[in-house]
Parts: structure tokens; C-alpha cells; sequence
């Protein structure tokens, strides 16, 4: 049997962190973790497992990749898009809503953006200006890293809290006191949730709706893993069940559906936002003076978004567009097409488990979360940070619990990247190895 070349040792891990200017590699980014890994597989000579980057695992929906070059044929490249967005993808998005949450948006409030990461970074600006006593993100924790880094980026106050502790009704009295300051001005998360995989109770769902009409904060509800709790069928339009969301419970919603994860179609960056009727038309005195459009959805398209990119790729508004069609007349399953990673979550969850790792975030009310896209483990007695580190120098990439906003010690283990039987078999290998090294 050929050696190992692993664990790779402490100085070449910390040479490598230096020559990459990373201080901590638990506090860095996603792409700087991608980057440690991809020049410890040249030193090592051997692939890594990639457990930190949630590139999808399946192919992108042909659908897509029919309409998008159709639309180029046809000579839209040469084109500026409407900054509000194609009528084609104005209408098709309503329609995805209603079939799949059963929730109306008006086709003007169906706004499209460069993926969700531009529609969280632009609305946050806008969010922060509405009112001057309300300039506070609250993060409802663990979450999507880059989120916090875009609340950061634009001077917002934040609030946060790990949900860990406040399932059920002890979400209610925690929210009370975030929000009682009145300086909120949105919360934020996502559902299922990156990284845990936890999916809100629609008691906690209407807690969140109450809370923010009682307290005026909008939720910015990201759904970039839409229908992926897989212990329902969610992929049938304008059938129960309905994906749940806070959209049932308040007017104050902004949805974020992105392309990337429910159609596999990340690389060409595009998603819409979907703006409640009640938020697009709310008039404030800051955006009458200052982009001389009152509306909240009149001074997001014409007055933030055209600075940010005058619109999202023209070709790309076409392909949502014809899956979103496709998904909601019953032609295109991708609830179907995600389940891949619920089947590949429960392989590899069960590798870790073997191996002396267990579950960090394991139930939603009285039931064991769904496997999907993401779940998060920890080790005995190891800190985050370590246990990000020493899975590292074991040949396998993830980042860590802390760095998501979570207090709980672990790592988040993204399976979109292990897709064959020999990459499952690589992991199930090194975590043996790293449990042998480890365990007392």
C-alpha cells in the first residue's frame, strides 16, 4: 500500500497560512480555505476532500442551458436588460412563488439580481437608510458567512444570536429582546439553514412573521435551498405541501431564490428577489430626498441597482426564467433532481459518526434534521478551530462552526463535492485516520 502523505505536518500547514497572509485560518474565508487547500494538494501530491465550498454537485438544469443560448441566438448579448427584469422572468417568478410557496408577489416586486449574494449586499444598503433610527442587521445565527462580511463591508450595526439555544418558544422571548431597541431595521437568515440544515417550525415561522410587523423589521428570508428539506415532497406546484416561510406570517418579507443550488445553475449568477406588495410600494422621506423616488422597490431598482451592476446578465434572466416556467407547470422536478444530496448526506453523515464525530445541530422541534446539502459535527473535546485544522492536515477542507456566527465548537460539512463512491470511500479512509490520530 502506497504511504500516506498525511497528516501533513504543522510547518508546512503554517508555511503555507503565511505565504497565503492568513493569521487564523478559522476566521478566513471560504474562497482563502479553497486557496490553503488547493496549494496543499500540490505539496502533498493528492486531492483533498472539499467539505468547504458549496459549488453544486449536479449538473445544471438543460432547460436553463436551452433557454440562455436560444436568447444569445438571438441576439440579446448585445443588449442592456430592463434593470427591473425581462417580463418573461417577471411573470415566471410570480408564478414559481405562488406554486411553491403559495405566497402572491406582484410581478413588479420580482426583481432580478447577480445571485443572492448581490441581492443581500444591495438590500442591506437600502435597509440601512430607510429610517435613521433603525440601522441595526440582526443575524439570526449560524449563517451563510459572506453576509455578515456584507453587513461589515457597509458600516451596518449588527445584532446576532445562535439559534441553537432558542428553538421553539424560546424564540419568542429572545427576538423580544433584540428587537425591542427599535433599532433593527432586518433580519436576516437562511432556510434550510447554511450550515446546520435546521429548517424553522412553522411555529417559529409565524413567531419571526409577529415579530417583525410588531417591531417594523423586514425579513430577508434566503431560500438558496428551496424544497431541500427532504422529509417532505415539496415538488409539486400549487399542491401541499407548500415550502414554509415567513411570507405566511408578515407582510415585511423580502425572499431571495436563487438559481444556483435548487437548478444547479451558480455559474452564471442569478437569482430574484421577491419583494412583498407592502414593502416595494412603503414610501420614505430619506429615499424622496435622496434618489427622489419614494417607493422602497423604486429607489432598489433604479436607484441601488443600477449603480451596482445596471442589471443582471440578459442571457441568464432568459434561463431562470424558462426553469422557473418549467418548475412550476410540473415539467421540471428539482426538488426531485436536489434529493442526490440528501442520499449522499446520509452516507457520509454516517462516515463522520463512525468515526467519533457527532451532530452539532441535530433536531428541528421533535424531529432529527433533514439530510441535504449541508449539516455541521463535532469531535470530543475539540475546539472549531482545531478540529477545522486537523481535518486539514488530514486531506479534508471545511470551515468552521465559529466563523458562521454559531457558539458551537464543529465544522460545517458541505457534500455537494463528494459525489462518487471513491471520494466517499477517501473520506470514510481519512476519517479514520484522523479518529485514530485523535481519539483518547
Amino acid at each position: 500500500m502506497a504511504k500516506s502523505n498525511f497528516p501533513v505536518a504543522d510547518d508546512v500547514l503554517n508555511g503555507i497560512l503565511n505565504k497565503l497572509n492568513i493569521p487564523d485560518i478559522s476566521s478566513a474565508t471560504i474562497r482563502q480555505i479553497c486557496a490553503v487547500a488547493a496549494e496543499l494538494e500540490e505539496a502533498t501530491g493528492e486531492k483533498f476532500i472539499h467539505l468547504e465550498i458549496g459549488n453544486p454537485g449536479l449538473p445544471a438544469e438543460s432547460i436553463g442551458i436551452e433557454c440562455e443560448a436560444e436568447a444569445l441566438r438571438k441576439g440579446v448579448a448585445n443588449k442592456y436588460p430592463d434593470i427591473s427584469g425581462i417580463p418573461q422572468l417577471k411573470k415566471a417568478g410570480k408564478e414559481f412563488i405562488k406554486a411553491f410557496l403559495d405566497v402572491d408577489v406582484d410581478e413588479k416586486g420580482v426583481i432580478p439580481t447577480v445571485g443572492s449574494m448581490q441581492a443581500s449586499f444591495t438590500l442591506m444598503l437600502l435597509l440601512k437608510q430607510r429610517l435613521a433610527e433603525k440601522d441595526t442587521l440582526l443575524l439570526i445565527n449560524p449563517g451563510f458567512p459572506a453576509q455578515r462580511h456584507q453587513a461589515k463591508l457597509l458600516g451596518m450595526r449588527t445584532q446576532a444570536f445562535d439559534i441553537y439555544e432558542y428553538r421553539g418558544e424560546a424564540l419568542e422571548a429572545k427576538l423580544e429582546e433584540e428587537l425591542s431597541s427599535g433599532r433593527v431595521t432586518a433580519m436576516i437568515y437562511s432556510n434550510p439553514n447554511n450550515p446546520a440544515w435546521t429548517n424553522l417550525t412553522e411555529r417559529e415561522l409565524e413567531i419571526i412573521g409577529r415579530m417583525a410587523t410588531k417591531y417594523d423589521a423586514i425579513v430577508l428570508e434566503d431560500l438558496a435551498y428551496m424544497g431541500m428539506d427532504f422529509r417532505k415532497d415539496f415538488g409539486h406546484p400549487g399542491e401541499a405541501p407548500f415550502i414554509p416561510t415567513v411570507a405566511k406570517y408578515t407582510d415585511n418579507y423580502i425572499l431571495l431564490v436563487s438559481a444556483s443550488k435548487i437548478f444547479s445553475y451558480a455559474g452564471q449568477r442569478i437569482a430574484v428577489v421577491g419583494m412583498s406588495p407592502s414593502v416595494y410600494s412603503r414610501h420614505y422621506e430619506f429615499f424622496e430626498k435622496f434618489y427622489e423616488m419614494p417607493a422602497f422597490g423604486d429607489a432598489y431598482i433604479y436607484g441601488v441597482l443600477y449603480c451596482a451592476s445596471s442589471g443582471a446578465t440578459h442571457s441568464a434572466q432568459y434561463a431562470l426564467a424558462g426553469m422557473m416556467e418549467a418548475a412550476s407547470k410540473g415539467r421540471l422536478n428539482f426538488v426531485e433532481h436536489t434529493s442526490e444530496y440528501g442520499r449522499r448526506a446520509k452516507i457520509v453523515k454516517k462516515s463522520f459518526t463512525d468515526n467519533g464525530f457527532h451532530l452539532v445541530y441535530a433536531i428541528d422541534g421533535d424531529q432529527p434534521i433533514s439530510d441535504g446539502f449541508f449539516f455541521t459535527m463535532g469531535y470530543p473535546d475539540m475546539q472549531g478551530k482545531d478540529l477545522q485544522r486537523e481535518l486539514m492536515k488530514h486531506g479534508i477542507s471545511s470551515i468552521s462552526l465559529p466563523s458562521t456566527g454559531s457558539d458551537q465548537e464543529g465544522v460545517r460539512v458541505t457534500i455537494s463535492m463528494v459525489s462518487s463512491s471513491d471520494d466517499m470511500a477517501t473520506l470514510e479512509n481519512r476519517l479514520r485516520a484522523f479518529n485514530e490520530s485523535n481519539k483518547h
